[in-house]
């Protein structure tokens, strides 16, 4: 099962080998992803999830498929902007410099620059720390800091690498609930790779499995609740059981 309707991403075919390794880390992987759609891809270590992530983004290249990536039409945007797990702010830059890197190149004035910089602080809630340096806020701010960066370059699609991995739980829900209510206001697509079943099932529409050597996609279904989901809603808890026997 895929997204239905418009598609804005799509893997064909998909696999991904290592240079002078004769086994793929994945293989003939099929999944779209349609506009504002959240989509998360669940498997065990070692399957290539954030394989996956990194050639959808062009920051590795499949050994085999097809995969469509949104066009790149509109002015001082991005096709695609990247969450890591472990933020990579550089520690030379003051916060409000971290969150406009990746608006070089985009063709803005300054001024636009510094409307877009304000803009998604303020979605974060972190306007009065854009002065500050990385080494001075916490690290549930900086993964804060590091989707602002991403969000800056308003993508069509945003991809997360296990963002809230390295952060407490009660950090992590924080940071869980703050991304949905980002997602639901800016109507963004999103492909959140995570190894924590809990996780995927709250957050996403569409939960995709990863399994086996080389890996496919054995799971792909749609989460059956509706927005706002509870914690320990008895119907997210059944199919999050459903996609851990999957696993």
């Amino acid at each position: 099962m895929s997204g239905t309707g418009a598609k804005l991403l799509a893997l064909n075919e998909v696999g991904y080998r290592y240079p002078n390794s004769e086994q793929p880390v994945f293989d003939g992987l099929n999944f779209s992803i349609g506009p504002g759609e959240f989509v998360a891809l669940v498997g065990g270590s070692g399957v290539g999830k954030s394989t996956v992530l990194r050639c959808v983004a062009g920051l590795a290249e499949a050994s085999s498929g097809q995969i469509v990536r949104p066009a790149h039409t509109d002015r001082g945007t991005r096709p695609s902007a990247v969450v890591f797990q472990d933020t990579r702010l550089l520690p030379w830059r003051r916060i409000r410099a971290n969150v406009g890197y990746g608006l070089s190149g985009l063709g803005l004035s300054r001024s636009e620059r510094d409307a877009r910089i304000d803009e998604v602080l303020d979605l974060i809630g972190m306007t009065e720390f854009g002065d500050r340096w990385p080494h001075e806020i916490s690290g549930g701010q900086a993964q804060r800091v590091g989707l602002a960066r991403a969000l800056a370059v308003r993508p069509h699609i945003l991809l997360m690498d296990e963002p809230f991995s390295a952060v407490d739980a009660l950090t992590r829900s924080r940071l869980q609930d703050e991304l949905l209510a980002i997602w639901q206001r800016l109507n963004m697509a999103v492909l959140f790779v995570t190894h924590d079943i809990a996780e995927a099932v709250y957050l996403a529409q569409r939960v995709c499995v990863m399994r086996g050597s080389p890996a496919r996609l054995v799971f792909d279904e749609a989460v059956p609740a509706p927005y706002p989901r509870e914690r320990d809603d008895s119907q997210l808890n059944a199919f999050a059981q459903r996609v851990a026997d999957a696993l």
